[in-house]
């Protein structure tokens, strides 16, 4: 099955160009724990509007560009999932603290079968010190705590770090277009009773300046505001 990495940007020139050498270091064929170059049908970068010269080191490092001008990580992700042609979508996240390595263990449960969705767990795996803030780990066990007792499903992390079969995702009709995408996946999936596994992934600390999100209050908490909502919302 072929894959397609979706990355999301917006003003990540600090850190596009790492990401993007890492994930084509991670996708060659001559290397016994990687996931083959032919398996990797494309690389998207869906941009949601930089004005940093992302767009121009997408181009330079060979991956396609898809311009998404409306706001929202949710859409951004959504977008590269409709313009994807790959049995197999990853989401990366364009900051350099996903470990693309991973990728082929995230792959390979879906390409045999077992499973219609990996998540990278980061709290499973090795976190570099200074890597996640007290608040982005106590967010994580706090939701997932709250999506294993509301829907049965026992996992560890909401990581974005992630493969999805595209036409089951396609399926799932997801709504949200903010942060609370990824966790809309996870709630309905375990709704719609899919296979889901956990694989334990490297975390590593953000490259370039801090984060849009987790840096600022208001940013961790509206974060948190729209993932909660989405696990309360699709309980019932």
């Amino acid at each position: 099955m072929r894959t397609t990495v979706i990355i999301p940007t917006l003003n990540e020139a600090e850190t596009l160009a790492g990401v993007l050498a890492a994930l084509a270091a991670c996708t060659q064929a001559d290397s016994a724990d990687a996931i083959p170059r032919s398996e990797v049908l494309e690389i998207l970068v869906v941009d949601g509007g930089s004005t940093d010269g992302t767009h121009d080191i997408a181009v330079r490092s060979g991956a396609h560009l898809i311009s998404e001008p409306r706001r929202g990580y949710g859409r951004a992700c959504a977008a590269g999932v409709c313009a994807a042609q790959g049995e197999i979508v990853v989401f990366l996240d364009a900051d350099g603290a996903d470990d693309p390595r991973h990728l082929a263990e995230l792959v390979a449960p879906l390409a045999s079968g077992q499973a219609e969705m990996v998540l990278g767990s980061r709290l499973a795996g090795q976190i570099e010190p200074g890597a996640m803030l007290w608040h982005q780990k106590a967010g994580n066990w706090l939701s997932a705590r709250l999506i294993q007792n509301l829907y049965g499903l026992p996992i560890t992390d909401l990581s974005p770090f992630r493969a999805v079969l595209r036409a089951e995702l396609l399926k799932l009709d997801l709504q949200d277009m903010t942060y609370g995408w990824p966790t809309e996946m996870i709630v309905k999936a375990a709704r719609n009773s899919w296979r889901i596994r956990e694989v334990p992934v490297n975390y590593h600390r953000r490259q370039g300046g801090q984060s849009k999100i987790s840096s600022t209050w208001r940013g961790s908490l509206l974060a948190t505001y729209h993932i909660l909502n989405v696990i309360l919302r699709y309980a019932w």
